[in-house]
């Protein structure tokens, strides 16, 4: 049978702790018998809504459906009304999921509401009372047959909405394994790790890869309700064996480092690093690096592919990459005229331009796939090419080495200038290795002359002596390439950024 959750179904580690969010935590057994009992109700239910905060309730609640074979719409707490509206009239949820007490906003007034009850003595009684079907020990299936089906939509992930209103990714039960699967192999992922994190829990880094992903192993899952560099130090320094975190929450590390050996030690005996959803910057890794020992690991993935590429556990962290395709992952890279510059063979090899220089765009393949945009059928034609691989939007050259180093968005990344392709982040990289800049962004401009400019927004160390625009134009002259330097330089005080430490560059200051 096919199983999202064995360690629910085997019984073997009733004891070991599954969650954890703050103080309030449930075993295996628990989460068993507290995931059934609210799957029962949920039989038959259509699509679910889940208010995503980062508690307890959201995990129970999604865990809940899954069993149940309902597919789940996770929902950002922080969503303006008509966001909110457009997903859930979209969506069409019958019913939604929340912790009692939770405030619930007008859009969501007209749906059912479920509690989702956690009482870990409440829950353990019912464990131990029915340790046959429907507890730990018994057959995951609650709704009828739908886990033994990897086709089955699980979740369905809204996406930024950057380009328009947000689409629903359709996520498969499939990918969900596929890609813990693979990553399990990439990380070295056991049953025995313990998993500290504080992401949100509406899309695919938070939920999937950091609660999902450690119930599928078997494992832990820590959950800070908000980050904090105090509850990251704390929860590595109790036995926690690995860390998820997006850029903004390693900077933040990183600035700490220097005023607490606490934290240097906490990292330094973690077993992994793992940062993703944007690029970190060098000067935060060579930092941690210096300070702990331990390298942070880069991943690259999207909402509608789940997790395409890794640095291995056991492999070299290079700063800019983000590892090697994934087990079962087919990855290319493909010019505007559809023609593949790079590529991967079936077993691994890179081949083509794989020399650091030849930009691409990033199509993948493979099971780690979303089905279809939900009630979007031309969004989903348009989003894979004649022969069926996926458009990521995102450039990238491999490396020498094989190692997959991602220039920026083609739709915001891509810089046509005087009669060259550049990618927006390797001129970031360049600029963040300056010692005088703290926070970087580039991107294209009209240009009479080239066609775009290169144009960066910095945000200095000192802002009461930045560097000079011609000093940082120079700079990336001399890493890069002359015609890869900054013709416009602007200082502002801070980035623009969504809840992922991704830069909106659509809402940097233009002149």
């Amino acid at each position: 049978m096919f199983s999202l959750f064995p360690a629910l179904v085997g019984g073997s580690v009733a004891d070991r702790s599954a969650l954890r969010f703050g103080d309030r935590s449930l075993t295996y057994a628990e989460l068993a018998a507290s995931a059934q009992a609210l799957a029962a109700r949920l039989d038959g239910a259509g699509r679910v809504a889940v208010w995503a905060t980062p508690a307890l309730e959201t995990a129970v609640g999604v865990v809940a459906a899954l069993l149940a074979g309902v597919p789940a719409v996770p929902l950002n707490p922080k969503s303006g009304e008509t966001e909110l509206g457009h997903i859930l009239g979209d969506s069409a949820p019958t019913l939604v999921l929340a912790a009692p007490g939770d405030v619930l906003p007008a859009p969501l007034g007209a749906l059912e509401r479920v509690d989702v009850v956690v009482d870990a003595e409440a829950t353990a009684n019912r464990a131990e009372a029915g340790s046959g079907a429907g507890g730990p020990g018994g057959a995951e299936t609650v709704g009828a047959g739908t886990v033994t089906d990897p086709a089955a939509p699980a979740l369905i992930v809204y996406t930024s909405g950057t380009t328009g209103p947000p689409k629903g990714a359709v996520i498969p039960r499939r990918a969900i394994a596929a890609t813990l699967d693979a990553l399990a192999d990439a990380w070295q992922w056991t049953g025995d790790d313990v998993l500290v994190h504080g992401l949100p829990l509406f899309h695919v880094h938070g939920l999937i890869i950091g609660v999902l992903g450690p119930l599928r192993r078997g494992g832990s899952v820590r959950h800070l309700g908000r980050f904090s560099v105090e509850g990251v130090a704390r929860e590595l320094g109790a036995g926690a064996t690995m860390l998820f975190g997006v850029p903004t929450m390693y900077h933040r590390l990183a600035e700490a480092l220097g005023e607490d050996p606490g934290l240097a030690k906490a990292l330094g005996g973690a077993r992994l690093l793992v940062s993703g959803s944007a690029a970190l910057p060098l000067h935060d890794h060579e930092r941690i690096g210096a300070a702990t020992g331990r390298g942070v690991v880069e991943r690259y993935g999207m909402t509608e592919t789940l997790m395409n590429t890794s640095v291995r556990a056991d492999g070299e962290v290079r700063p800019g990459t983000v590892g090697v395709p994934l087990p079962g992952v087919g990855l290319r890279l493909v010019e505007e005229d559809g023609t593949a510059i790079a590529w991967y063979e079936a077993d691994g090899t890179p081949a083509g331009a794989y020399d650091g220089e030849s930009v691409g765009e990033i199509q993948v393949r493979g099971p780690n796939l979303f089905t279809e945009y939900l009630n979007r059928p031309d969004a989903t034609a348009a989003a894979y090419t004649a022969d069926g691989w996926f458009r990521t939007g995102d450039m990238a050259v491999l490396d020498p080495d094989g190692s997959v180093r991602i220039v920026g968005r083609k739709a915001t990344d891509l810089i046509k200038s005087g009669g060259h392709k550049i990618g927006a982040g390797e001129i970031e990289n360049a600029l963040l290795e300056h010692p005088g800049v703290r926070e970087a962004a580039v991107a294209g401009e009209p240009d009479a002359d080239l066609g775009e400019r290169v144009a960066a927004w910095i945000v200095p160390l000192d802002p009461q002596a930045p560097p000079s625009a011609d000093e940082l134009a120079d700079h990336v002259a001399r890493r890069l390439a002359p015609h890869k330097r900054p013709r416009t330089v602007r200082f502002v005080e801070e980035l623009p950024r969504n809840d992922m430490g991704k830069i909106l560059k659509r809402e940097l200051p233009r002149d």
